[in-house]
């Protein structure tokens, strides 16, 4: 049995971003493998001792305050120290500055491996500031993971360490996602025209979705957007400014209804414009459900799942008008369009299965101990 000890600013279900999902599907694939999991995170209310969740231990220490979209929090400290004395490894989630402060402080005495999800973009004006502990934590680290290789050929900071990068896709397991009942497939189908584009995620600035907004002026398709976060209100004025009547903005959803809105969608939209999408976990997930794709070319991971002219379309970032015409090419070749969903799903099942993700994690782990 291996002990692993995951931290980051927040964990399922509290939160439901990327990365929150991604441990949790981690954690979930490794179980065959005889490995243990606990997570450490933040919350508002904090836990008095573990929290049993899909097969693995949750910890929550108290988040104090955030600075620049930093959580903090003193608890962490001492969790942190006495998880860490009981675990064979400590796997870390880049980027969280207070975590690089924990690890350095507690400099516990077991092998370590960062899981480098994204480049730090929009704090850039702090980097003078973090960059010293950034380094000095990066360097300390045993081993580190990138999660496509688009992401580590562009990533000027991965590229300092290559010595001791590995790059593992980050995998879904098709089978923990539920299949939609008919009354919630009949609900949606009564509620919304029978072919539509699909975007799922917290509407936040890096996800493009005013060019997506402004890519839907003048056309015939419809546009449902899931999701809810600081960017909302800015999209709705937007919209109604636009006059737009094709685009439906329906909130924050249960996952069931998520992944009925996935079955019944014709394609997935994915306008993200800047690097802090740095994989897109939504995108995934309409490949695995066989769907084709539009995204943006911003040399990230977005671009190892969506394979432009294959497995859907990629566009230049901030073009509304380029964005607009993929729409349109999709829309009017309904035939290409599922002969490129079903290339998405292939390509789904050959690269971004968790069974594979725990596989080569597995790996990664085994070694770490090896080289104790």
């Amino acid at each position: 049995m291996i002990r692993v000890l995951h931290l980051y600013k927040a964990s399922m279900p509290e939160s439901v971003g990327g990365t929150e999902r991604f441990i949790d599907q981690l954690a979930r694939s490794c179980q065959k493998y005889d490995i243990e999991t606990e997570v450490l995170s933040l919350a508002n209310q904090p836990s008095n001792g573990p929290i049993s969740f899909n097969g693995y231990k949750k910890y929550l220490a108290k988040r104090d305050f955030d600075i620049a979209s930093n959580s903090f929090s003193l608890d962490c400290f001492s969790i942190f120290k006495m998880l860490a004395m009981k675990a064979d490894v400590i796997h870390y989630h880049f980027p969280w500055p207070f975590m690089d402060i924990v690890h350095l402080a507690s400099k516990p005495a077991k092998p370590s491996l960062v899981t480098y999800h994204s480049d730090i973009y929009r704090q850039r004006f702090l980097m003078p500031i973090y960059r010293p502990l950034r380094d000095i934590f990066l360097t300390d680290i045993n081993h580190i993971v990138a999660t496509s290789p688009n992401y580590f050929a562009s990533s000027k900071v991965l590229i300092k360490y290559r010595h001791k990068v590995s790059v593992i896709p980050i995998g879904l397991d098709r089978f923990t996602y539920s299949t939609p009942s008919a009354e919630k497939l009949s609900y949606w189908r009564k509620r919304l025209s029978p072919k539509f584009f699909l975007f799922v995620g917290v509407l936040r600035y890096y996800k493009g979705l005013n060019i997506l907004i402004e890519a839907a002026k003048g056309a015939n398709y419809p546009v449902v957007i899931v999701g809810s976060g600081p960017m909302e209100k800015d999209l709705k004025q937007q919209a109604e400014k636009l006059g737009l009547q094709n685009i439906y903005f329906l909130g924050h959803l249960p996952d069931e209804d998520k992944n009925a809105l996935l079955v019944l969608c014709f394609a997935v939209v994915f306008p993200s414009n800047v690097r802090s999408e740095a994989f897109g976990i939504f995108l995934l997930e309409g490949a695995m459900h066989g769907k084709p794709m539009i995204s943006c070319e911003i040399e990230t991971g977005t671009s190892f799942i969506n394979v432009s002219n294959e497995t859907g379309l990629v566009v230049p970032p901030n073009d509304s008008a380029a964005f607009q015409n993929a729409m349109q090419y999709l829309w009017e070749f309904p035939q290409k369009a599922a002969e490129m969903g079903r290339s998405a799903e292939a390509r789904y099942w050959q690269y971004f299965t968790a069974d594979s993700m725990a596989d080569a994690y597995f790996d990664v782990y085994r070694g770490l101990l090896k080289n104790i």
